[in-house]
C-alpha cells in the first residue's frame, strides 16, 4: 500500500468539492435501489488501497463525539473519574450537545506512529469511522459530506460510488 499524501488528497478534494457534494446529496435524495450493495463493494475496494496508519488525518483534524459510555470506559482505563477526564480533555458543544476533544490533534494520537494510545477503549465514533457501510446507506451519506474533506478513505469511497452509479446507468 502506498503512503497517503495529504496535500494531494486536499488538492483533489478542493478541485472536485462541489461535484462530490452534489453526488452525495443526489444519492441521498434519489438512491439507486442497490445502494447498500454498491457501498459494500466500494468499501471492500477502499480497504485494499488504504491503510489508516499511513494517514491518521481524522485524529489530526477532527474530533470524535464522546458518549457517556465512552467517557466512563476511557476514564476507567485511565484510572480517572469521568468528571476529571472531561475537565482535562473534553469540552461540551452546546449546539450539537456533544462531548468533543478540546484540542487537535487528538491527545491520544502518537504522532510518530499514527497509533492511538487508547485503541482498545477508543470512542465508538472512532471505532466505526469513517462509517462507510452503515445501513441503510442513505441515512449515513450526510456523514460522507463532512468526512470527505479530511478522510482519504471517504474520498476514495465516494469516487468508487460515482463510478459504480455511472456504470450502472450506462450498463
Amino acid at each position: 500500500m502506498e503512503a497517503i499524501n495529504l496535500r494531494k488528497h486536499r488538492n483533489k478534494f478542493v478541485a472536485k468539492k462541489k461535484y462530490f457534494r452534489y453526488f452525495i446529496t443526489r444519492t441521498e435524495n434519489r438512491p439507486p435501489a442497490n445502494l447498500d450493495v454498491l457501498a459494500a463493494v466500494a468499501d471492500r475496494q477502499v480497504w485494499k488501497e488504504i491503510n489508516c496508519l499511513s494517514c491518521a488525518n481524522c485524529c489530526k483534524k477532527m474530533s470524535p463525539t464522546f458518549t457517556r459510555k465512552d467517557i466512563e470506559r476511557i476514564s476507567a482505563h485511565l484510572e480517572m473519574s469521568p468528571e476529571a477526564f472531561k475537565a482535562k480533555w473534553l469540552y461540551y458543544d452546546k449546539k450539537d450537545r456533544d462531548w468533543m476533544n478540546k484540542s487537535q490533534p487528538c491527545q491520544f494520537l502518537d504522532l510518530k506512529t499514527n497509533m492511538c494510545s487508547i485503541y482498545e477503549v477508543r470512542p465508538e465514533d472512532c471505532a466505526s469511522f469513517p462509517h462507510l457501510v452503515k445501513k441503510p446507506a442513505t441515512d449515513y451519506f450526510y456523514i460522507h459530506k463532512q468526512n470527505i474533506e479530511y478522510c482519504p478513505a471517504t474520498l476514495s469511497f465516494v469516487e468508487k460510488m460515482i463510478a459504480s452509479v455511472k456504470g450502472q446507468k450506462s450498463g
